[in-house]
């Protein structure tokens, strides 16, 4: 099968992960996924196939005879999609020969913009996959698993000599914690790479630090006619905090390398106010320093207001690979090659978030990430070609071939 063949009968089966769930997996319809999966794999003929019961699914390929001792590597996706725009069924559409121009996405009204996404003139002349403009595609990250099945069954049609593979795919990483109990003894390679890019030939190993921060407010209630230097608005209070961080360091502000303070959700009332942050920055100095800002936030107010009424959770989430991949940079080294042997421009990016990579190269599997040749992920403007999907599995053929 064409690796675009299998992502059509892929994102038909809807798996959201559920941030609010406190089971593993946070969706039971992840394991719908994973049973299909589990089947293809033992097809393809790979080994040790395990479908755990937190919905983690592995597999191998042994070696060809002759190979045993070269490097083992494997390659890794998620099943789950985000949950928004994922509440009704998913209708891809395709369109051949696509022209590079505007493209409305079904009767929901949306339009596929050359203005929003200028790329689009790029895929000219390719075969495009969208939505109907109702849901998610969910080639994040059900276009890697494609892709990864189809390296399998081109190693096994080929006879093409190869090292040990490993391969997995994993819940949750939508909500963080894709990577929280996976089994690197029963994975069992040496390294990996993530097929949860973008752009065909994307190589990213320099990810966000990342933490979240929440702020409760305790204010004063009291009538507001008799409130004279008594009455502290929480609400107030909130809008304080948000106005004491800098203006232009927040997602719309920021690219590259460059980190911010996001502002995720708030509410409140007079008495009771939540203030909730993601924080992030690449260098790990910078991210001490952002965490360190928001402290002072907490004992400037408090010294204001009264103390008990700022108070500040920050929990951290992931760490930046680079400092793990700086030690195997064969990985990344490789990983340009095999890009340039397959015909594709690589883009060494950084990461402007996380992957389970980040945190599973802490866990003792170096696993830098690679793109699947998609574009505009969790939402209705996602989208993806054909060509893209086929150059992103000879990317990873000439990968292999370079360990073996």
């Amino acid at each position: 099968m064409k690796a675009y063949e299998r992502l059509l009968k892929y994102v038909v089966v809807r798996t959201p992960s559920d941030e609010n769930s406190e089971t593993v997996p946070s969706s039971q319809c992840q394991f719908d996924l994973a049973r299909l999966l589990k089947d293809e794999m033992e097809g393809l003929g790979l080994t040790d196939v395990v479908l755990d019961d937190q919905c983690y699914l592995y597999g191998k390929l042994p070696a060809t005879p002759g190979y045993e001792d070269k490097t083992s590597i494997g390659f890794i996706a998620h099943m789950d999609t985000v949950s928004d725009f994922c509440d009704q069924d998913i209708h891809p559409v395709i369109t051949e020969n696509y022209n590079g121009e505007d493209l409305p996405l079904g009767d929901s009204g949306l339009i596929l913009s050359t203005e929003t996404f200028p790329h689009l003139k790029d895929l000219k002349g390719r075969t495009l996959i969208t939505t109907d403009g109702h849901t998610v595609l969910g080639a994040d990250d059900k276009a890697g698993i494609a892709e990864i099945l189809t390296l399998i069954e081109i190693l096994n049609e080929t006879k093409m000599p190869h090292g040990p593979i490993s391969v997995a795919f994993t819940p949750d990483e939508e909500i963080g914690t894709g990577a929280s109990h996976f089994n690197v003894e029963q994975f069992g390679a040496q390294y990996g790479y993530t097929l949860d890019g973008d752009t065909e030939g994307e190589i990213q190993y320099e990810n966000f630090n990342a933490c979240k921060a929440k702020f409760e407010i305790t204010g004063f209630s009291v009538h507001p006619g008799s409130s004279k230097d008594t009455m502290i608005n929480a609400c107030l209070v909130a809008m304080e905090i948000n106005q004491m961080l800098p203006g232009l360091e927040t997602p719309r502000g920021t690219e590259g390398y460059e980190g911010f303070f996001h502002l995720v959700s708030m509410s409140g009332d007079c008495g009771h106010a939540e203030l909730n942050y993601f924080v992030r920055d690449h260098d790990k100095h910078f991210f001490e320093g952002r965490k360190n800002t928001l402290r002072l936030i907490e004992k400037d107010l408090n010294e204001k207001w009264g103390e008990g009424t700022v108070k500040l959770t920050i929990t951290d989430q992931y760490k930046n690979m680079a400092e793990i991949i700086a030690d195997c940079m064969h990985l990344i080294d490789n990983a340009k090659t095999a890009c340039e042997k397959a015909g594709v421009t690589p883009l060494v990016l950084p990461i402007r978030g996380g992957t389970d990579g980040c945190q599973l190269s802490f866990k003792g599997l170096p696993c830098p990430n690679l793109g699947t040749g998609g574009h505009a992920y969790h939402g209705p403007y996602e989208h993806i070609t054909v060509e893209g999907m086929d150059k992103a599995v000879d990317v990873l053929v000439e990968l292999v071939k370079l360990y073996a």
